[in-house]
């Protein structure tokens, strides 16, 4: 009697970025999904697209602007939170979602074969469109300090690089969570934990300028690669900000060796998945 040895071909080092362009309809699919079906039992819908910014923008400018007096680089308390935060969530939700890619669609790893990392990319795309809607928000109260504040805020040509620094957080929320993502199979744990980290994050990129640190301290701004992205975007935006070409090489840097040790763990978790859970 002949014995047939079945084994996965899949290599860990495979990107299988061709089979991921090939079910791009199902990629489409999930976007429309998770963007219809986030609100879709909730009494203000969509609202909270905006809600949800402004509601933390108001409180970030009460506590540290008004009472805290932090400085802001001259820029209206209101615009310089509502613009870091605007950036922060898209990066924030594509983290949260992907750092719990397997735990959530365990159910559906079993049943059906398709490639495994569409369910993160498609995470990533539909918080794009949460990010251009709250970004409206922000262009119309941008509008607003200049026609009735009389805010003087240029764009700077700073502002070339918005396009480059959304794909840095799209890329950078994928691979960091994936990574998680991979590591919660065998640590439940973690996701407890990262809810506590996220918010420490937040206070730690959202809060204070890079000009308001120490001279001798800034250098601690390298190992937060957000702060390069959200300086930049600040500048190009609000023409005040602090950009530092080693800094924001480094943050390039970081967020593509995140990306590609977050593809490895992910494919490295997806072959033994099923036998883990």
């Amino acid at each position: 009697m002949n014995e047939i040895d079945i084994t996965s071909k899949k290599s860990l080092f495979r990107f299988n970025l061709k089979e991921v362009w090939n079910y791009r309809d199902l990629v489409l699919l999930l976007v429309k999904r998770d963007f219809v079906t986030n609100y879709k039992q909730t009494i203000l819908g969509p609202l909270w697209f905006f809600l949800q910014p402004l509601f933390t923008t108001l409180i970030f400018t009460f506590l540290f602007g008004r009472m805290g007096k932090l400085p802001t680089d001259g820029i209206p308390p209101m615009l310089f939170y509502l613009c870091s935060i605007t950036f922060w969530n898209y990066f924030a939700e594509c983290f949260k979602k992907n750092s719990t890619t397997f735990v959530d669609n365990q159910s559906v790893f079993g049943k059906v074969y398709f490639p495994r990392l569409v369910l993160p990319i498609s995470v990533s795309i539909s918080n794009l469109i949460r990010l251009a809607i709250q970004f409206g928000l922000f262009l119309i109260v941008y509008g607003y300090f200049i026609i009735f504040k009389g805010a003087k805020i240029p764009l700077n040509p700073y502002i070339m690089l918005l396009p480059i620094n959304i794909i840095l957080l799209g890329f950078l929320g994928l691979g960091i969570g994936i990574i998680i993502s991979s590591m919660t199979i065998k640590y439940r744990d973690l996701r407890f934990i990262m809810d506590f980290v996220i918010q420490l994050w937040m206070y730690a990129t959202v809060i204070f300028p890079v000009s308001s640190y120490p001279i001798k301290f800034r250098w601690m701004a390298d190992f937060n690669p957000l702060i390069p992205i959200l300086e930049t975007t600040k500048l190009g935006l609000l023409g005040q900000g602090t950009f530092s070409l080693h800094s924001y090489v480094i943050c390039v840097i970081v967020t593509f060796i995140s990306l590609i040790i977050g593809i490895l763990m992910f494919n490295s978790t997806e072959q033994n998945f099923m036998d883990i859970v």
